[in-house]
């Protein structure tokens, strides 16, 4: 569990990150050194969970080595699917990262929905409905590893 006081935000108590595979912690279906270091650093305080429409195919061999646990959407409602995910663990102590157009209500859904712009871009629709934006997956990592990070960017 990640206990964080934003003053003139919220308190978050957190036990859940979900993240989108393609685009958010993978670029062109290959995950960076880096970012699997601190995914799995980050597995020490919240149950990670990597949600995707697999669509180079290879996630299950791509995620191996992470301390993650991996879903694979049945496809063709992929924004649907992964609201219901959200939903179904508790939407107030999910973190989220995504960036296309199927993360738009995981992002909204979730207490805490950080959008990442990375190589591959990020849909505006989701980008609208985030409470950060990131240039890179790693930044979104070290801000939930840092909290005080996370503060700075939040508190009013």
């Amino acid at each position: 569990m990640l206990i964080i006081s934003i003053p003139g935000y919220k308190d978050l108590n957190l036990k859940y990150l979900v993240t989108d595979l393609n685009g958010t912690l993978a670029n062109n279906g290959l995950i960076k050194k880096t970012t699997a270091f601190l995914l799995n650093k980050i597995s020490q305080n919240l149950k990670v969970y990597i949600i995707t429409a697999d669509t180079f195919g290879i996630a299950g061999e791509v995620c191996s080595s992470l301390q993650a646990e991996l879903t694979v959407l049945k496809g063709g409602g992929e924004r649907d699917e992964k609201a219901a995910f959200i939903k179904g663990l508790g939407s107030e102590e999910t973190v989220t990262l995504g960036n296309g157009a199927n993360d738009e209500l995981m992002l909204e859904q979730s207490v805490l929905g950080i959008v990442v712009i990375g190589e591959e871009g990020c849909c505006t629709k989701s980008l609208l409905k985030s409470d950060i934006v990131v240039k890179d997956v790693d930044d979104a990592l070290r801000m939930l590893l840092n909290p005080d990070i996370l503060k700075a960017a939040l508190r009013s």
